[in-house]
C-alpha cells in the first residue's frame, strides 16, 4: 500500500444509488479503481439484479470477489441473490415445499409460495456485511439498485426489526412462534407424492436459524448506518427530473439515518467543444439546471464528470473517469457527514433531532405510538424507538432549525421515577 492508504479493522463502505440510467455503475467502478489506485485492497460489489458491473469492466464475474485485470488491489463481484438464499434456506424452504404439496399445493406453486418476500434486499445486505466482516478489504464500493429499491434494502432491518421486537412481542417469543409452527406442521417431510422423506428441521434449528437472519441485518444496518464507516453517494445528471428525485431522496436517505456524503453529477457536455444547434440547446438546458444542483446539495461535496466521445468500458476509460473524479487523491480521505439522531437537554426538558435535508414542511406528520416516535415525510415514513428517557415523556411541540426538526419533550410526572422527581423543572411537574 501506499503512504495515502490507511488500514481499518472495519473496511470503508461507499454506496453508490441514483435514478436508473444516470451512470452509477459506471462511477462506481470508476471510484473503486481510484481507490485500487491509491493502495487500498478494493472490492467493487453489484447488489443491483440487473447487473452491469461486468459489462463496464469487460469481464465477467461471478459471486465471488475476482482480480480485476490491469488493476493491482481491485477486485470485483456481482451477488448472487438466487444462489445465496438457496444456500442459505434450502432445508426450510425444501421442507415447507412438502408440506404444501401433501396438501394438494402443486410443487411449482409450492416453490413459488415460499420465496421469501424482500429476498433480494435480505441477500444484498447480508453479503455486504459478509464481505466487510471478512477482513480482505480496505474499502467496499456498492453499485446499487436505482434509488427506489436502495431506500428499501437500507430500511428493511429495521422494519423487520420492528415487526421482530414489537408486533409478537420480543425477538426470541417470534422465533419461538414461528419455529413452532414450521415445525409442527408435520412431523416429517413429504414429497409432491406424499411419500415420506427426511425427517423435517427441528424447532429449534428453524429458531435458531430465523434468530441469526434477524441479529444479522441487524448487525448490517448497524454498519450501513455508522457515518464512520459507511457513505452514500448520489449520482446524478444536469436534468431536472433526475434531480427532483435526488433531492427526495436525500431527505429519505436522512430521515432512515443514512449519510450522504457527496454528489457525483454526470455526463455533463463539455464546455470548450465546438457544439451544433442541437448540442448548444442541450449544454444550455444542462446550465439551467446547475443553480438547483449547487442550492440543492451545496453543503455536500459535488464532483463532476464530462461526457466523453468513447463508452466508458474498460479498465483504462474508468481510470479516466477517476482522474477527472478525483485528480489522483484518496476518494474515501474526507469523512463522512454525520447523520442520524441527537438527543439534548436535562432536568425533564428534552430535544430530539433529526436532520431532514431539503424535506417539505408540510410534508411532516408525526405522532407517538407507545415508546416510539412515527414520523412520516410524505411517502417516507420511519418508525423510531425512543430512547428510554424520552419514553417517559410527554410531546410537547416540534420545530425546525436549519434542515434539522427538533421534536421537544417534557417529563410526564406519572412516568418518572419517584426518586428523579425531584430534578423536574417547574414546568414538567
Amino acid at each position: 500500500m501506499t503512504a495515502s492508504a490507511t488500514s481499518r479493522p472495519t473496511p470503508r463502505i461507499v454506496m453508490h444509488t441514483g435514478k436508473g440510467g444516470v451512470g452509477k455503475t459506471t462511477l462506481s467502478a470508476a471510484t473503486a479503481i481510484a481507490a485500487a489506485q491509491v493502495g487500498h485492497r478494493t472490492l467493487l460489489l453489484s447488489t443491483d439484479p440487473a447487473h452491469s458491473v461486468a459489462d463496464v469492466l469487460g469481464t465477467d464475474l461471478t459471486a465471488d470477489p475476482a482480480r480485476v485485470a490491469g488493476v493491482d488491489g481491485l477486485w470485483a463481484a456481482q451477488v448472487d441473490t438466487r444462489g445465496r438464499f438457496e444456500q442459505a434456506w434450502s432445508d426450510i424452504r425444501d421442507y415447507l415445499v412438502g408440506v404444501l404439496s401433501a396438501r394438494g399445493i402443486a410443487q411449482v406453486q409450492a416453490q413459488e409460495l415460499t420465496v421469501l418476500p424482500g429476498a433480494d434486499e435480505v441477500v444484498a445486505l447480508l453479503e455486504v456485511l459478509r464481505h466487510a466482516r471478512g477482513g480482505d478489504f480496505d474499502v467496499i464500493v456498492v453499485d446499487c439498485a436505482p434509488s427506489g429499491e436502495s431506500l428499501k434494502l437500507l430500511a428493511l432491518p429495521e422494519t423487520i426489526r420492528f415487526y421482530g421486537d414489537r408486533l409478537m412481542g420480543a425477538p426470541a417469543r417470534l422465533m419461538r412462534t414461528l419455529a413452532a409452527g414450521f415445525a409442527g406442521l408435520t412431523g416429517h417431510r413429504t414429497d409432491a407424492a406424499g411419500a415420506a422423506g427426511a425427517a423435517a428441521p427441528s424447532a429449534a434449528a428453524i429458531s435458531d436459524s430465523l434468530g441469526r437472519l434477524l441479529d444479522n441485518l441487524t448487525a448490517a444496518r448497524e454498519l450501513l448506518a455508522d457515518n464512520n464507516i459507511t457513505g452514500i453517494r448520489l449520482v446524478v445528471t444536469p436534468e431536472r427530473v433526475v434531480i427532483a428525485e435526488a433531492r427526495r431522496l436525500l431527505t429519505a436517505f436522512a430521515l432512515h439515518g443514512f449519510a450522504v456524503e457527496s454528489v457525483l453529477v454526470n455526463r455533463v457536455l463539455p464546455e470548450d467543444q465546438d457544439h451544433g444547434p442541437f448540442l448548444t440547446a442541450w449544454r444550455a438546458a444542462q446550465s439551467a439546471c446547475w443553480p438547483s444542483i449547487t442550492e440543492s446539495f451545496g453543503r455536500l461535496r459535488i464532483h463532476e464528470v464530462s461526457m466523453t466521445a468513447q463508452e466508458p468500458v474498460g479498465p483504462v476509460r474508468l481510470g479516466a473517469i477517476a482522474l477527472q473524479l478525483f485528480g489522483g487523491l484518496d476518494p474515501v480521505a474526507d469523512p463522512v457527514p454525520s447523520c442520524g439522531l441527537r438527543t439534548e437537554g436535562a432536568d425533564g426538558r428534552y430535544r430530539l433531532l433529526l436532520e431532514l435535508p431539503l424535506a417539505d414542511r408540510g410534508d411532516i406528520e408525526l405522532s407517538r405510538a407507545g415508546d416510539d416516535l412515527i414520523v412520516t415525510v410524505g411517502p417516507q415514513r420511519r418508525r423510531i424507538a425512543l430512547p428510554s428517557v424520552l419514553q417517559r415523556c410527554r410531546t410537547t411541540g416540534a420545530t425546525f432549525e436549519g434542515d434539522a426538526l427538533v421534536i421537544e419533550f417534557e417529563a410526564d410526572p406519572d412516568l418518572w421515577p419517584a426518586a428523579l422527581a425531584g430534578s423536574l423543572g417547574a414546568g414538567a411537574r
